[in-house]
């Protein structure tokens, strides 16, 4: 077996994810968005403190919402925030569901109307 050398310039450092479940209810909106033609595109990151997906309307605009994930606010104001496209925080919370709830509510208008 050869040895395993880390990347140039890479830190120790663990970074922040999704886990498989999470990624899954995050990436499943996203498909019920763009069938209702709501949403073209998104984007991931994936940091040392935070990981955030964002969902667009078009490509080259501002991100119409994004969905963050922060652990180290877990015991206080909930690791899970929702922020509009203005930056303003919409919606946080320890779960996941919940958060994700005025994105979903918008949804079922679309497709009622």
């Amino acid at each position: 077996m050869g040895n395993v050398y880390p990347f140039p310039g890479a830190t120790s450092s663990p970074q922040i994810g999704f886990t498989r479940a999470e990624l899954k209810r995050i990436i499943d909106l996203y498909g019920r968005m763009v069938a209702a033609g709501q949403w073209r595109d998104y984007a991931i990151e994936f940091g040392r403190d935070h990981a955030a997906f964002w969902a667009f309307r078009r490509t080259a605009e501002r991100p119409e919402y994004k969905i963050e994930k922060r652990p180290g606010l877990r015991h206080r104001q909930g690791m899970w925030a929702l922020i509009g496209e203005n930056g303003i925080v919409l919606r946080r919370g320890h779960e996941l569901g919940p958060v994700l709830a005025p994105v979903e509510r918008r949804l079922l208008k679309v497709v009622a109307g």
